[in-house]
């Protein structure tokens, strides 16, 4: 009986993942809504880049404190911040924030509605840094904005293969084209699960632990059958066939039985698939005409959830079998 083992398989598109660039313009097309962002002053600087994906309150850096100042970040004045500034002479208090919009920083965000100073606003278009202003508190705008950005820096692959939600184990089907990834994923959908994206799924490693899958937004809902063309999937099956992201939980890739040195007839090699430095489950299925592919998908799902239980059923036949050969050896 073979002992159990890891085999490792890497995505040719995943050595290295790509960390974008986020602009200011970017950042507030993306999130001016769920942050409740105005833009205050002249639309300036919205091209100018974020570097780091956190946020910074400048308080030390306004009373004149620069060597640690973390000048890459997005800027947040709060109430402690503004009631600073208020107190300081109206010149000195300008002359401050003029210090700070010198040091190149990609925005200024003003937080609880604040009543902010004309001559502070004049300085953001002076030195062309687009300035925002908020409703929320500044530590709720902090938390929100620094999940919107760790989000908005997570490395991200694009992959060839298709999505499915298979009751709440994120599968992703992959496969030569034409080996039938797409009747699979139709079976797949008319059994009642989701679909996340359709042979080209885009993938987020999130604070480069887990993976989240989503399509691109031309794609998002429709799928390409060869014989019927792009369907509406949401509009043929329902909204509840479709799901905007998963987390990725197994990695599926259909092959042509021909195409297969040796099958696999015990399970005991566990194979895994690399993703932006992360491993994810892979199974190989063979196929060849006549077989139920979407119910082997399915089956595999279902099994691969098992096993994230510590329920291994290959691994407990093994046990059973060794037990027995133990067993009868002894006699």
């Amino acid at each position: 009986m073979k002992k159990p083992a890891e085999l490792v398989q890497s995505s040719p598109s995943s050595d290295a993942g790509k960390t974008p660039r986020i602009t200011v313009g970017q950042f507030f097309k993306d999130h001016a809504e769920a942050l409740q962002l105005r833009l205050v002053g002249a639309a300036g600087g919205f091209d100018r880049k974020i570097l780091e994906p956190t946020i910074n309150r400048p308080g030390l850096a306004l009373s004149g404190f620069y060597k640690y100042f973390a000048g890459k970040r997005i800027q947040v004045l709060g109430s402690a911040e503004l009631s600073y500034l208020k107190s300081l002479p109206k010149s000195e208090a300008t002359a401050r924030f003029r210090a700070l919009c010198a040091r190149r920083v990609p925005c200024i965000v003003f937080s609880r509605d604040a009543v902010i100073p004309r001559s502070l606003i004049a300085e953001t278009e002076r030195a062309g840094i687009a300035a925002f202003i908020t409703p929320l508190i500044t530590m709720n705008f902090v938390n929100l904005a620094t999940l919107a950005l760790e989000f908005d820096f997570s490395p991200s692959r694009t992959e060839y293969g298709s999505m499915v939600d298979v009751l709440g184990v994120g599968t992703l089907i992959r496969g030569a084209s034409g080996v039938g990834k797409s009747e699979c994923v139709l079976g797949l959908i008319e059994r009642g699960y989701s679909l996340v994206a359709d042979d080209v799924t885009r993938i987020r490693a999130i604070e480069r632990r887990e993976l989240m899958a989503t399509a691109p937004s031309i794609t998002r809902a429709h799928m390409e059958v060869r014989g019927l063309g792009v369907i509406n999937v949401a509009a043929i099956f329902g909204i509840g066939s479709i799901r905007t992201e998963k987390r990725l939980d197994l990695v599926v890739t259909l092959k042509d039985w021909q195409d297969m040195e040796e099958v696999d007839r015990i399970g005991l090699e566990q194979e895994v698939y690399r993703i932006l430095n992360i491993t994810i489950p892979h199974i190989t299925i063979p196929v060849r005409p006549g077989r139920d592919m979407a119910r082997l998908v399915e089956v595999a799902a279902l099994d691969q959830k098992l096993k994230s239980h510590g329920q291994h059923g290959s691994a407990e036949f093994n046990q059973r079998l060794l037990n027995l050969m133990h067993r009868k050896n002894a006699l």
